[in-house]
């Protein structure tokens, strides 16, 4: 691939919002003070502040075993919802109630949740375990019901281990009924980096990585974040059911260069891929396939368009471990969204989504046969789906639009559109949120300490309602990371888009502010699978 023309790639201050220390910050304290209750009344009440329809959407999701055909004649045996990957896109309206029962019917003693990301819902249906609720046992159901309140571009995956990294995911698109925006037609685009059920599983993915850490036992007594609730040195144990006997040693049929570890093969880790928008490592697992809407490029999705028609593309980056840069051949994408929240537009060339972001964009289509390419970011190969308006050929799957090149925008040099701005007023709480850890002992970490989901409430980050409140972001690593926060939507600075998934790039401060609107026990984390996974989690936590 050509180098990046760095004339038009916007990155200026990318990782440096935010203006310098306030009094405001927060104080350290000997005791914890009385937290929200994810059920309480604080809770109950605010949800009764949301407008409603009175429109209920019953759904029914059942997590199960699946063998998915992903197209071009790979199989994959891995976990989905009802049998698909993306599971079936939910879409309603804003004030809608989606009723959606979870059905657990995954092998042997795994437990899973669903969780909604980018929705300011309910903290008790917020799907983490165990901090908002119990994690649904197999053979058991569980219904989450709460108000809709923000359009957007939204999707679902479970926050038990690392089953964010298999087939359980979907999109989840709230409409406005006021909507502002002209189009013809619109088409959600899901990416994914796959390795389940194909080289190996994600537990076995997570193991390898944490090898640099002596094996399986963390060692200090510490669970891990991403929900596992195990008891089992953070490992989910009932992920390990459907490995299918598969050793760290077994061949793959896309082995990764010879590092080693302890006598251990590397089957599974990335080694030595650097990304400049990243600012250093790509990521940390080499991943077999890139996919877009469930299938690989050699048998693509096919978007059915005329010439002409505007389309608003929807982009959801479900994967586990990988940031795609995406474009459309012979196109300009105008970003209208970012996180469901709308933007100033900008007309671009490419656009970079991390794992857990979702960007909307306008497209004015041409006539003919056009790939859409979702280049893994450092990692040197694509995920293609095409859009076709006339007659013509299907590029080659290794097609490399010369867009991928051209003007990449990143989220820090969008501006959020007047009716979502915040306005300005008085920062009342501070909390500095210092990215820490690293590859050699996987001890992915924030301030210094890893989550322990064996004691979620140990060390909140304490906010109260009617609060602003600012988080700075500060990575000390040499790795970028998503970092994620459940329930709100924050914005970048102060007139930055408004987003609930942000990369904080390495050696990199980030400051974002949101108004404490949403009472109840929230999580923080990067959405790096593994890392989150590894201990890269908080609680932000409402003081009752």
């Amino acid at each position: 691939m050509n180098s990046i023309n760095r004339r038009s790639v916007l990155l200026a201050g990318l990782g440096v919002a935010g203006a310098g220390a306030l009094a405001a910050c927060t104080s350290s304290s000997s005791s914890t003070p009385a937290l929200v209750n994810p059920s309480g009344s604080a809770v109950a009440a605010t949800e009764k502040k949301r407008p409603s329809t009175g429109t209920v959407r019953n759904v029914t999701l059942t997590a199960a075993p699946a063998m998915l055909d992903l197209g071009g004649g790979v199989m994959a045996k891995t976990w989905a919802f009802s049998g698909r990957a993306p599971g079936k896109e939910i879409r309603l309206s804003v004030g809608d109630t989606l009723a959606a029962e979870l059905s657990n019917q995954l092998p042997g003693k795994t437990t899973t949740s669903i969780h909604w990301h980018g929705l300011a819902l309910r903290s008790d249906m917020d799907g983490v375990p165990p901090v908002t609720q119990q994690a649904v046992r197999a053979g058991s159901n569980f219904t989450y019901r709460f108000l809709t309140d923000a359009p957007g571009t939204y999707f679902f995956h479970p926050h038990v281990g690392v089953q964010l990294d298999r087939g359980l995911y979907a999109p989840l698109i709230v409409e406005d009924p006021k909507e502002p925006l002209s189009y013809d037609d619109e088409w959600v685009v899901v990416l994914d980096d796959w390795v389940d059920g194909v080289t190996g599983t994600p537990d076995e993915v997570f193991a390898e990585l944490r090898q640099g850490m002596g094996g399986m036992d963390m060692g200090d007594g510490s669970s891990s974040g991403a929900g596992s609730g195990s008891g089992h040195g953070g490992h989910d144990m009932g992920d390990m059911g459907d490995m299918g006997g598969m050793g760290m040693g077994a061949d793959s049929a896309s082995p990764s260069a010879s590092h080693s570890s302890g006598g251990m093969s590397m089957k599974f880790m990335l080694m030595g891929a650097e990304s400049e928008l990243l600012g250093g490592d790509a990521g940390d697992v080499k991943y077999p396939y890139h996919l877009i809407n469930g299938r690989v490029p050699a048998d693509p999705d096919v978007y059915q368009g005329q010439p002409g028609r505007r389309v608003r593309l929807r982009i959801i980056n479900a994967g586990g471990d990988t940031a795609y840069r995406v474009a459309l051949g012979g196109h300009k994408l105008t970003i209208t969204h970012t996180d469901g929240y709308p933007v100033e537009h900008q007309q671009v060339d490419a656009l970079l989504v991390g794992m857990g972001e979702r960007y909307d964009v306008l497209v004015t289509l041409g006539d003919g046969v056009f790939p859409l390419v979702a280049l893994a970011e450092g990692k040197e190969t694509t995920g293609m789906a095409l859009v076709r308006t006339g007659s013509g050929s299907a590029p080659k799957t290794t097609v490399r639009p010369k867009e991928l090149d051209g003007m990449i925008m990143t989220a820090s040099q969008l501006r959020a559109a007047d009716e979502v701005r915040l306005e300005s007023k008085k920062v009342d709480r501070v909390h500095r949120i210092e990215l820490t850890g690293g590859m050699d002992k996987y001890n992915w970490a924030i301030n210094g300490t890893r989550f322990d989901m064996n004691d979620p409430t140990a060390n909140p980050l304490m906010i109260e309602e009617g609060q602003r409140v600012r988080l700075d972001f500060v990575n000390t690593t040499e790795m970028w990371h998503p970092m994620h926060l459940h329930g709100h939507t924050y914005q970048l600075g102060s007139s930055g888009p408004r987003k609930d998934t942000s990369i904080v790039l390495p050696k990199k401060k980030l400051s974002v502010i949101f108004d404490a609107d949403n009472p109840g026990q929230w999580m923080l984390h990067c959405h790096n699978a593994y890392h989150g996974e590894a201990g890269m989690m908080a609680l932000v936590a409402y003081q009752a």
